[in-house]
């Protein structure tokens, strides 16, 4: 501990103190601090001891003189403002960043871009050194937001592939493809032939890849492409009860869907109980991400597990590699299958 003098105001504990606390060298702790590779499990947890036994906290000002950084991620989210708390991914990805950040003492602000007024202050902000990098969260290709952005040269790591701009924005995405295929093989197990989808936005990573893997499913086994039995959606509850109601009117026999999200699911599941289908002995329901949503359904929805949690952590990773200068790349974290009520296992 450092010694207090009786009488004489407690002096502000440095880095230096930390590291003498600690037995580490400076370096070490400004590596453990910003977040940097490394460093041993060991001198980390023996970094954080010291840091809560001395009382350090790190001084935001004098760091961004030091390092000519802010000390803050912006987390960009260019959907309308209330899908922020009616679509649960969202908030599981703002929790998850919010944590990861937290842990390498930075700083996260939350941007929401999604009229043409709001990009145009969220770029002049951005551009402006105010934030060390973005995790974006929900990209639409096309979107100019985009080429602004890149244009600024500010450091960008997206939650799922951005169409267009694979080789100059780093992401960090699901594995989509396999995770639909999985889903409708899990059906085609239990005997379903005549199988819908529900498919996300096609200006979206997600939204195609999903997409693709349901093809894939059918065409490995010898199942037809009907596109009478393809209906786009947007992700929302909304878009998937209107999208469920026009598969119902073009293909009355579909014996199962698959949602490529759980919020289209659910609003499925509600137009599939209106018109007296009974879900899972008449249609079989699957869907997307088992978001908090999928177990509250009627009846519990199978669905495919998206780790949103492990999503947010790997793009706050990647996105302090990219700040210091790294090579842009891109991850893809497995999926699973969770099966529930809403299609049983065959």
């Amino acid at each position: 501990m450092i010694p207090v003098v009786p009488g004489t105001p407690r002096k502000r504990p440095t880095i230096r103190d930390v590291a003498r606390e600690a037995g580490v060298s400076y370096a070490t702790v400004s590596r453990v601090l910003n977040g940097r590779d490394w460093v041993s499990p060991a001198a980390v947890r023996s970094v954080r001891e010291a840091i809560a036994r001395t009382g350090y906290t790190a001084n935001p000002h004098a760091r961004s003189l030091a390092t000519g950084r802010s000390g803050s991620i912006a987390f960009l989210l260019t959907e309308p403002q209330h899908l922020l708390f009616e679509d649960p991914n969202f908030s599981v990805l703002l929790r998850g960043a919010a944590q990861a950040l937290s842990d390498r003492s930075l700083t996260l602000i939350l941007m929401i871009a999604s009229t043409p007024a709001e990009r145009s202050r969220a770029v002049a902000y951005l551009s402006g050194g105010h934030v060390d990098g973005v995790l974006l969260v929900s990209p639409h290709s096309g979107d100019p937001l985009l080429a602004q952005l890149v244009d600024a040269g500010v450091p960008i790591v997206a939650c799922g592939r951005v169409l267009g701009y694979e080789q100059t924005i780093s992401s960090v995405a699901a594995d989509d493809r396999s995770g639909a295929r999985s889903a409708v093989e899990h059906l085609i197990a239990a005997g379903c032939t005549r199988i819908a989808t529900i498919t996300g936005p096609p200006d979206m990573a997600g939204g195609v890849d999903r997409l693709q893997g349901y093809q894939d499913a059918l065409t490995a086994h010898g199942l037809p492409l009907d596109p009478s039995r393809v209906e786009h959606g947007d992700w929302s509850r909304e878009s998937g009860a209107a999208a469920m109601q026009t598969l119902l009117t073009r293909a009355p026999a579909l014996d199962a869907v698959f949602a490529a999200s759980d919020a289209m699911a659910a609003g499925a599941l509600r137009v599939l109980r209106a018109a007296g289908r009974d879900v899972p002995g008449d249609v079989r329901v699957v869907g997307f991400d088992d978001s908090g949503l999928a177990a509250t359904t009627e009846p519990p929805l199978t669905t495919v597990r998206h780790p949103l949690d492990r999503v947010a952590d790997e793009m706050v990773r990647l996105l302090t590699d990219v700040i210091a200068g790294r090579t842009p790349l891109s991850i893809t974290v497995p999926t699973s299958l969770v099966v529930r009520a809403s299609s049983p296992a065959p």
